[in-house]
């Protein structure tokens, strides 16, 4: 029977509610492959989503690892286990010809924006955004490889010094993977977060870290003269001004919060400290693969709980707890 005749279960997303549904199974065209979702992660990004975030409605689901089924042209990637780079260019504009698909104008970006996701037992990728998981590295593991990208595209986008005083705002999933992956860059880094189970996964790994509900952050940012670099990961729309407070002058401020909710920010001190203030989003699965494949970064510790696709609501609930570490959907074995 011809893969576009086969059904499967997927999730839907639309108008602030979550269902079950059967589609058929994608058939790949030239240049893609099918792959057979194993694991899903849930991330803050989706529970955006699903709160009114881009007007979404679709098949949810970025971070993913699976098995490819179908690849035509290419069947010496048949049977092996991939994860995927999540923007998809043009091909044709000058920020494609130029190498950079994340910013093309026209770009999707797999369960965000135009293209269905991998909360579904199949899904469609371009042949040019698989990369294949290194030989010892768990599935489970390698489902982390897109938010560890993120984190470490800090790392990419400034240059970053060991003797530099940084903080990293937010210990939830993204601020736990930035504190993890750029101590290699920074060994004397400070992560701040409000969980002190949390923060002590961090300090298992060799983070330096903090409470931020008390004034001991403040202070110790006063007696710095102020951080030179703050990464905003808290996930809420306050965080950029905290930050703000934090950072020295001329220092730099990296945000990666995206929320649904307006940040306030006092564009006054942005402008009387001059404060660079940097937009930081995805970054590259294969440098994230090779730190899981090196063992710089130790990412199953973060995972809290695992859900078949077939509760995905509870899923989404646990997710949605104050303190969450990261969910995973098991979609098949």
């Amino acid at each position: 029977m011809a893969s576009h005749q086969r059904q499967m279960l997927a999730a839907w997303f639309a108008e602030g509610r979550v269902s079950l549904i059967q589609r058929p199974v994608p058939a790949p065209a030239p240049g893609q492959a099918l792959v057979r979702v194993r694991y899903c992660g849930v991330c803050n990004t989706d529970l955006e989503l699903l709160a009114g975030y881009y007007h979404f409605a679709g098949v949810p689901g970025h971070e993913l690892t699976g098995v490819v089924e179908e690849a035509p042209g290419r069947p010496n990637l048949v049977r092996r286990l991939v994860t995927a780079e999540i923007n998809q260019g043009c091909g044709t504009c000058p920020r494609c010809l130029a190498g950079d698909p994340r910013h093309c104008p026209d770009r999707v970006a797999l369960g965000i924006k135009g293209w269905d996701g991998a909360l579904a037992q199949y899904v469609l990728a371009p042949l040019a955004n698989l990369r294949r998981v290194p030989e010892g590295v768990p599935a489970r593991a390698a489902t982390l490889a897109e938010p560890l990208a993120a984190a470490l595209e800090i790392g990419q986008q400034l240059h970053l010094t060991a003797g530099m005083k940084v903080l990293i705002l937010g210990d939830g999933k993204l601020g736990l993977l930035c504190a993890l992956g750029l101590r290699h860059q920074v060994p004397g880094l400070l992560l701040a977060g409000r969980h002190q189970a949390k923060l002590d996964l961090a300090m298992a790994q060799g983070v330096r870290a903090i409470l931020a509900d008390g004034p001991d952050l403040t202070e110790l940012a006063r007696e710095l003269g102020g951080f030179d670099l703050v990464v905003e990961a808290t996930g809420r729309p306050q965080g950029l001004g905290l930050a703000l407070e934090l950072v020295r002058p001329e220092g730099t401020i990296v945000a990666k919060t995206t929320s649904h909710e307006p940040s306030q920010l006092d564009l006054a001190r942005l402008v009387v400290n001059e404060i660079s203030l940097v937009g930081s989003r995805c970054g590259d699965i294969g440098l994230a693969l090779d730190h899981l494949k090196n063992r710089w970064v130790e990412v199953e510790p973060l995972i809290q709980a695992e859900y078949p696709l077939e509760e995905l609501a509870a899923a989404l609930d646990h997710a949605r707890r104050p303190g969450a570490l990261k969910v995973l959907v098991r979609v098949s074995e």
